[in-house]
């Protein structure tokens, strides 16, 4: 049995450190909002290169509340891709914004900049690009789209912790950076967790206020905000987290050239990863033609798998007031019914990606 995801290896590497880390805040009093959050901020802050970091309550929070601090709601639109789930949509939504969409690049699956000017009306007011599977999107081209139509640039990093785009950290080019501290994530909480960083005081400060009712320190609701924020156990723990960050991305980064030379030549696509970005691995996805056969096969030798994303956003129930149709985003489309996960994680073994490869390649 290969389990397409585990915890707990990495939660044995650094039991001892967890357990203190757990045991501090116990014995503080604090459990909410204080030293251990704050020195979490600070540190992730460091990591990332940007000035300011606002902890909060999940990764969706982080994309709500920075759309509410740069005053997007209803009315306006915001650019996204469709092939990313639900929570990059959604926190538009919450907003009372409107999802556009553009498609992704064939290669990468991250959102193709070139499409982004047609997409562009009076009404748009940022661009959302999602670092898909840890892969960097095209900073450069998507920040001068956005410098040109006046927009804020609001970067998904959700899956991209250590991901780099030409040297520097993903996170700090937008108006806002906003991550996911899921126990999934290359950063992983044992709970929910969100952060948004920016390199604006003022935009922190006011994140920061949205985050907790509107208050400043105080009672008094100086914005109408709501109520999310990271707690301290949680802080704690992904301190300790971020103290091996870099050690879980050169596990994952070996894992993932071992499924790449095992695979190569068996006719799957393979991650592409863009040049001068550096791939965090957040997951391992190829695309299969006959995914179902590939999958069926995976079930039979016990080997777990997941599916990101089986469905665009565009085409889901819940969206289609949004008047896109089948069609309209083809290579989401087409990307949809075929990628696949694997299994990739710090503390899986060398001998359970071969096992992997090999049902792979019998399948091919």
């Amino acid at each position: 049995m290969v389990d397409y995801f585990d915890y707990r290896p990495g939660l044995l590497r650094h039991r001892d450190e967890i357990d203190r880390a757990i045991a501090r805040v116990l014995d503080s009093g604090q459990l909410v909002l204080g030293p251990e959050g704050a020195a979490f901020e600070r540190e992730f802050a460091e990591y990332v290169g940007s000035p300011h970091a606002v902890g909060v309550g999940s990764g969706t929070d982080a994309l709500v509340l920075a759309l509410r601090a740069l005053g997007i709601g209803p009315g306006d639109e915001v650019i996204t891709v469709a092939n990313a789930g639900v929570p990059p949509v959604a926190a538009i939504r919450a907003t009372g914004a409107i999802p556009r969409f553009v498609d992704v690049r064939a290669d990468s699956r991250v959102m193709d900049p070139d499409l982004l000017g047609a997409a562009i009306t009076g009404r748009t007011r940022a661009i959302l690009p999602v670092h898909l599977y840890g892969q960097p999107a095209d900073l450069d081209a998507i920040s001068r789209c956005a410098s040109d139509g006046g927009l804020h640039l609001l970067e998904d990093c959700a899956q991209a912790h250590g991901a780099l785009y030409r040297g520097a950290h993903v996170g700090g080019t937008g108006s806002f950076g906003c991550f996911s501290f899921y126990p999934t994530k290359n950063l992983g909480a044992l709970g929910d967790g969100g952060m948004a960083v920016t390199g604006d005081a003022a935009r922190a400060e006011q994140l920061g206020m949205l985050r907790m009712y509107g208050y400043r320190g105080d009672r008094h609701a100086h914005c109408e905000g709501l109520m999310s924020r990271l707690d301290e156990l949680q802080a704690a723990v992904l301190r300790v987290g971020l103290r091996h960050l870099d050690e879980s991305l050169a596990a994952r980064r070996a894992l993932a050239r071992q499924y790449r030379e095992g695979l190569v030549g068996c006719g799957y696509a393979l991650p592409h990863e863009i040049e001068g970005t550096t791939h965090a691995y957040h997951v391992f996805v190829i695309e299969a033609p006959e995914r179902t056969r590939v999958t069926d096969a995976l079930k039979r030798a016990g080997i777990g798998f997941a599916i990101h994303y089986p469905e665009p956003v565009h085409q889901m129930e819940a969206y289609g007031f949004l008047g896109y149709g089948a069609g309209d985003l083809p290579v989401s489309e087409a990307s949809a019914s075929r990628v696949l996960s694997l299994p990739l994680y710090p503390g899986l073994a060398a001998e359970d990606v071969d096992r992997v490869i090999e049902v792979l390649r019998s399948a091919a």
